[in-house]
Protein backbone atom coordinates (compact mmCIF):
# COMPACT_ATOMS: atom_id res chain seq x y z
CA UNK A 1 0.00 0.00 0.00
CA UNK A 2 3.26 2.69 0.74
CA UNK A 3 4.94 1.60 -2.32
CA UNK A 4 1.60 2.40 -4.51
CA UNK A 5 1.15 5.87 -2.95
CA UNK A 6 4.68 6.56 -3.62
CA UNK A 7 4.18 5.89 -6.91
CA UNK A 8 1.72 8.56 -7.38
CA UNK A 9 1.85 12.08 -8.82
CA UNK A 10 2.75 14.69 -6.39
CA UNK A 11 -0.81 15.84 -6.70
CA UNK A 12 -2.89 12.69 -6.85
CA UNK A 13 -0.60 12.43 -3.25
CA UNK A 14 -2.61 15.92 -2.46
CA UNK A 15 -5.66 15.06 -3.33
CA UNK A 16 -5.67 11.65 -1.32
CA UNK A 17 -4.52 13.43 1.46
CA UNK A 18 -6.40 16.22 1.44
CA UNK A 19 -9.83 14.02 0.65
CA UNK A 20 -8.56 12.00 4.05
CA UNK A 21 -8.20 15.06 6.23
CA UNK A 22 -11.42 16.20 5.11
CA UNK A 23 -13.24 13.05 6.15
CA UNK A 24 -11.60 12.75 9.33
CA UNK A 25 -12.45 16.19 9.88
CA UNK A 26 -16.38 14.94 8.89
CA UNK A 27 -15.80 12.36 11.19
CA UNK A 28 -14.99 14.42 14.04
CA UNK A 29 -18.00 16.71 13.54
CA UNK A 30 -19.94 13.56 13.60
CA UNK A 31 -19.12 11.65 16.90
CA UNK A 32 -18.67 15.08 18.62
CA UNK A 33 -22.65 16.06 17.88
CA UNK A 34 -24.34 13.13 18.27
CA UNK A 35 -21.91 10.89 20.72
CA UNK A 36 -19.67 13.58 22.15
CA UNK A 37 -22.19 15.69 23.25
CA UNK A 38 -24.51 13.06 25.02
CA UNK A 39 -21.72 11.52 26.70
CA UNK A 40 -20.76 14.61 28.16
CA UNK A 41 -24.47 15.17 29.55
CA UNK A 42 -23.80 11.85 30.61
CA UNK A 43 -20.65 11.68 32.56
CA UNK A 44 -22.15 15.06 34.41
CA UNK A 45 -24.07 13.02 36.32
CA UNK A 46 -22.19 10.38 37.86
CA UNK A 47 -24.98 8.43 38.78
CA UNK A 48 -26.32 7.38 35.85
CA UNK A 49 -23.19 7.23 34.26
CA UNK A 50 -22.18 4.40 36.24
CA UNK A 51 -25.04 2.67 36.12
CA UNK A 52 -25.15 2.71 32.47
CA UNK A 53 -21.44 1.61 32.78
CA UNK A 54 -22.29 -1.31 35.22
CA UNK A 55 -24.81 -2.18 32.99
CA UNK A 56 -22.25 -3.68 30.65
CA UNK A 57 -20.36 -5.80 33.20
CA UNK A 58 -17.00 -6.38 32.62
CA UNK A 59 -17.47 -4.71 29.31
CA UNK A 60 -18.02 -1.14 30.76
CA UNK A 61 -14.35 -0.98 31.81
CA UNK A 62 -13.59 -1.44 27.95
CA UNK A 63 -16.07 0.82 27.39
CA UNK A 64 -14.71 3.66 29.25
CA UNK A 65 -11.31 3.27 27.84
CA UNK A 66 -12.77 3.94 24.83
CA UNK A 67 -14.51 6.99 25.37
CA UNK A 68 -11.44 8.64 26.80
CA UNK A 69 -9.33 7.58 23.99
CA UNK A 70 -12.32 9.23 21.92
CA UNK A 71 -12.21 12.48 23.73
CA UNK A 72 -8.38 12.74 23.06
CA UNK A 73 -8.83 12.19 19.81
CA UNK A 74 -12.07 14.43 19.67
CA UNK A 75 -10.41 17.43 21.41
CA UNK A 76 -13.20 19.81 21.57
CA UNK A 77 -14.63 17.06 24.08
CA UNK A 78 -13.64 18.24 27.31
CA UNK A 79 -11.30 15.11 29.22
CA UNK A 80 -12.26 16.04 33.17
CA UNK A 81 -16.36 14.59 32.85
CA UNK A 82 -14.91 11.59 31.84
CA UNK A 83 -11.77 11.75 34.55
CA UNK A 84 -14.15 12.64 37.34
CA UNK A 85 -16.73 9.65 36.30
CA UNK A 86 -14.14 7.05 36.07
CA UNK A 87 -12.99 7.74 39.43
CA UNK A 88 -16.84 7.84 40.60
CA UNK A 89 -16.93 4.80 38.88
CA UNK A 90 -14.22 2.73 39.56
CA UNK A 91 -12.47 4.11 42.18
CA UNK A 92 -9.61 6.19 42.39
CA UNK A 93 -6.57 3.32 41.27
CA UNK A 94 -8.73 1.69 39.00
CA UNK A 95 -9.90 4.70 37.67
CA UNK A 96 -6.98 6.42 37.14
CA UNK A 97 -5.39 3.57 35.17
CA UNK A 98 -8.34 2.90 32.87
CA UNK A 99 -8.34 6.78 31.87
CA UNK A 100 -4.67 6.94 31.75
CA UNK A 101 -4.39 3.67 29.47
CA UNK A 102 -7.61 5.56 27.41
CA UNK A 103 -5.77 8.89 26.97
CA UNK A 104 -2.97 7.04 25.99
CA UNK A 105 -4.16 5.25 23.04
CA UNK A 106 -5.92 8.10 22.12
CA UNK A 107 -2.59 10.12 22.11
CA UNK A 108 -0.73 7.63 20.12
CA UNK A 109 -3.24 7.48 17.17
CA UNK A 110 -2.74 10.96 17.00
CA UNK A 111 0.55 10.60 16.70
CA UNK A 112 0.41 8.19 14.18
CA UNK A 113 -2.05 10.33 11.98
CA UNK A 114 0.58 13.65 12.22
CA UNK A 115 3.61 11.40 11.36
CA UNK A 116 1.56 10.42 8.44
CA UNK A 117 0.42 13.73 7.54
CA UNK A 118 2.87 16.25 8.88
CA UNK A 119 2.01 20.03 9.41
CA UNK A 120 -0.86 20.09 6.92
CA UNK A 121 -3.10 17.77 9.17
CA UNK A 122 -1.83 19.72 12.61
CA UNK A 123 -2.85 23.35 11.20
CA UNK A 124 -6.26 22.22 10.18
CA UNK A 125 -6.77 21.90 14.41
CA UNK A 126 -4.27 24.42 15.38
CA UNK A 127 -3.43 27.78 14.04
CA UNK A 128 0.27 28.95 13.07
CA UNK A 129 0.75 31.33 15.68
CA UNK A 130 0.11 29.16 18.20
CA UNK A 131 2.52 26.62 16.72
CA UNK A 132 5.17 29.20 16.67
CA UNK A 133 4.93 29.20 20.93
CA UNK A 134 5.75 25.29 20.88
CA UNK A 135 8.93 26.08 19.29
CA UNK A 136 10.50 25.10 21.96
CA UNK A 137 9.65 21.82 21.74
CA UNK A 138 12.52 21.39 18.19
CA UNK A 139 15.07 21.48 20.59
CA UNK A 140 16.11 17.55 20.50
CA UNK A 141 18.23 18.04 23.84
CA UNK A 142 15.44 19.08 25.95
CA UNK A 143 13.10 17.76 23.84
CA UNK A 144 11.56 14.60 26.26
CA UNK A 145 12.33 16.58 29.51
CA UNK A 146 10.07 19.52 28.57
CA UNK A 147 7.28 17.78 27.12
CA UNK A 148 7.08 15.79 30.01
CA UNK A 149 6.86 18.67 32.58
CA UNK A 150 4.08 20.13 30.55
CA UNK A 151 2.37 17.67 30.35
CA UNK A 152 2.99 16.90 34.51
CA UNK A 153 1.81 20.75 35.27
CA UNK A 154 -1.97 20.74 35.29
CA UNK A 155 -3.41 23.68 33.23
CA UNK A 156 -1.33 23.10 30.07
CA UNK A 157 -2.58 22.73 26.78
CA UNK A 158 -2.28 18.79 26.76
CA UNK A 159 -4.66 18.49 23.87
CA UNK A 160 -2.87 20.99 21.90
CA UNK A 161 0.84 19.53 22.54
CA UNK A 162 -0.99 16.75 21.68
CA UNK A 163 -1.34 17.58 18.14
CA UNK A 164 1.95 18.73 17.56
CA UNK A 165 4.44 16.47 19.42
CA UNK A 166 4.35 13.74 16.18
CA UNK A 167 6.16 17.37 13.76
CA UNK A 168 9.13 16.61 16.40
CA UNK A 169 11.97 14.28 15.99
CA UNK A 170 10.35 12.32 19.60
CA UNK A 171 10.03 8.59 18.96
CA UNK A 172 6.51 6.64 19.62
CA UNK A 173 7.58 4.54 22.32
CA UNK A 174 9.28 7.53 24.60
CA UNK A 175 5.70 9.29 23.35
CA UNK A 176 3.47 6.50 24.91
CA UNK A 177 5.54 6.31 28.52
CA UNK A 178 5.34 10.31 28.82
CA UNK A 179 1.24 9.88 27.54
CA UNK A 180 0.99 7.37 30.69
CA UNK A 181 3.35 8.67 33.18
CA UNK A 182 3.44 12.66 33.06
CA UNK A 183 -0.29 12.84 32.76
CA UNK A 184 -0.98 11.20 36.37
CA UNK A 185 -0.93 14.39 38.54
CA UNK A 186 -3.77 16.00 36.29
CA UNK A 187 -5.52 12.66 35.78
CA UNK A 188 -5.60 11.79 39.84
CA UNK A 189 -6.80 15.29 40.76
CA UNK A 190 -10.00 14.24 38.78
CA UNK A 191 -10.53 10.51 39.41
CA UNK A 192 -9.70 11.23 43.00
CA UNK A 193 -12.53 14.01 43.28
CA UNK A 194 -14.83 11.64 41.28
CA UNK A 195 -14.25 9.15 44.14
CA UNK A 196 -14.71 11.48 47.09
CA UNK A 197 -18.03 12.48 45.55
CA UNK A 198 -19.12 8.67 45.27
CA UNK A 199 -17.80 8.42 49.01
CA UNK A 200 -20.11 11.78 49.60
CA UNK A 201 -16.99 13.57 51.21
CA UNK A 202 -18.01 16.56 50.09
CA UNK A 203 -15.59 18.68 51.74
CA UNK A 204 -12.76 16.88 50.24
CA UNK A 205 -13.91 17.29 47.03
CA UNK A 206 -14.59 20.92 47.33
CA UNK A 207 -11.09 21.17 48.73
CA UNK A 208 -9.59 18.85 45.85
CA UNK A 209 -10.96 21.18 43.19
CA UNK A 210 -10.04 24.30 44.72
CA UNK A 211 -6.48 23.06 44.90
CA UNK A 212 -6.51 21.47 41.32
CA UNK A 213 -8.07 25.19 40.45
CA UNK A 214 -5.19 27.06 41.89
CA UNK A 215 -2.57 24.55 40.31
CA UNK A 216 -3.70 24.86 36.92
CA UNK A 217 -3.84 28.34 37.12
CA UNK A 218 0.01 28.36 37.80
CA UNK A 219 0.64 26.34 35.32
CA UNK A 220 -0.80 27.81 32.34
CA UNK A 221 1.46 31.41 34.05
CA UNK A 222 4.41 28.82 34.11
CA UNK A 223 3.54 27.49 30.20
CA UNK A 224 2.88 31.53 28.68
CA UNK A 225 6.11 32.94 30.55
CA UNK A 226 7.94 30.10 29.13
CA UNK A 227 6.55 29.72 25.87
CA UNK A 228 7.03 33.60 24.93
CA UNK A 229 10.72 33.83 25.96
CA UNK A 230 11.23 31.03 23.50
CA UNK A 231 9.61 33.11 20.64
Amino acid sequence: MKRKYESLTLTQQRIIMISFIALFILVMFVVSYYVGRPLIEYAREPEKFKEWIDSYGILGRLIYILITTLQVIVAVIPGEPFEIAGGYCFGLVEGTLLCLTGITLGSIIIFLFVRKFGHYFVEIFIKKETMEKMKFLQNPKKLNALTFLIFAIPGTPKDLLTYTVGLTDMDIKTWAIISFIARVPSVISSTYAGASIGQKEYLKTGIIFGVTLVISFIGVLIYNKYSAEKD
